[in-house]
């Protein structure tokens, strides 16, 4: 997980890179924060690239959001082995919004949480998803 400098958050403030094994450690049903929106803060994009083709599975799914029960709101229900391009906020609060929509604007500093489903994922033995997240913080400037 990287915050990027000034020069490069052009396209994105966060990016998280999350191989077969970071996933495996998560595990089938499992949530991890990939990062946090500030107090005040919202989120404008949230992109999500298979950057190296998952094998040993073909079952993985993924949410992002910040409902630890549900987190769909940025991305829902990413069949990841299906995909063939980047796929870029599908998440409820995008498709409810709209997809040029700022969503989750919060008053409290919230985690980004990123959810894993699948039951074969411990017999993965290759494969890379990058998540690239454009979060404002406009209080930085206060």
């Amino acid at each position: 997980m990287s915050k990027l400098t000034a020069v490069e958050n052009d396209v994105f403030t966060d990016v998280i890179t999350l191989d077969y094994i970071d996933l495996q450690a998560i595990g089938n049903g499992g949530q991890s924060t990939i990062a946090t929106i500030p107090a005040g803060g919202a989120v404008e994009l949230v992109y999500v690239d298979e950057s190296v083709a998952f094998a040993g599975t073909t079952s993985l799914v993924i949410d992002i959001g910040t409902t630890g029960g549900d987190p769909d709101e940025f991305i829902d229900a990413l069949d990841v082995d299906a995909m063939t391009v980047p796929v870029a906020n599908t998440g409820d609060a995008f498709t409810a919004a709209g997809t040029t929509e700022i969503v989750s604007a919060v008053a409290a500093d919230t985690p980004v949480l990123l959810e894993v489903t699948d039951a074969a994922i411990d017999s993965a033995t290759a494969g890379k998803i990058t998540i690239g997240l454009r979060i404002i913080d406009a209080r930085r400037f206060a």
